[in-house]
């Protein structure tokens, strides 16, 4: 089996499960992620020697780096960044990018559909105002009213459009 397909299978299990687990509890588990990301590093070593370790690696950290902003701003939770640097780890510093950034659509379209459907899309947008406003006045940080322990819009599942990111970068890739 060429290591393409053994990467491409394992990541969507790997989304899979985060999806359930992050519909059902609202959490993604350090056990998922880590193991994961553990995995990744065990395999691309064992495959591609030193190389394979490298391109692992540097996946991980940039999958982390793309993703840890949004937390730092409390608005998205660790397990999402852990499972974009996991998955990165599988896949590499490119192909983590390109996930980031269909992930990062697919989020978007998710958040209208739901704030939509909740009666919530003024408020969305109104929020997305402030929340400019208050990064122009003092600087990019947490908004107090708008992290995610505080809010009162509805939460999404990110598993779901990261989910949706890996799919997409698999299948152009």
């Amino acid at each position: 089996m060429s290591t393409s397909v053994v990467v491409s299978a394992v990541v969507i299990v790997i989304g899979l499960v985060a999806c359930v687990t992050d519909v059902r509890s609202r959490k993604i588990p350090n056990l998922l992620t880590f193991s994961a990301a553990g995995a990744a590093f065990l395999f691309h070593l064992a495959r591609a020697g030193a190389p394979g370790i490298v391109t692992a690696v540097t996946g991980w950290v940039a999958g982390l780096m793309l993703f840890l902003p949004f937390f730092l701003l409390r608005g998205m939770g660790a397990g999402d960044v852990k499972l974009l640097a996991a998955l990165g780890a599988w896949l590499g510093p490119f192909q983590v990018i390109w996930l980031a950034l269909f992930a990062a659509i697919a989020g978007g379209v998710l958040a209208l559909v739901v704030a939509t459907s909740r009666g919530h899309l003024r408020t969305l947008f109104r929020n997305i105002g402030n929340m400019l406003l208050f990064w122009y006045v003092a600087g990019p940080k947490p908004v107090p009213e708008q992290t995610l322990e505080r809010s009162t819009s509805p939460r999404l599942a990110y598993a779901i459009p990261i989910f949706v990111g890996t799919v997409i970068t698999i299948w152009r890739h």
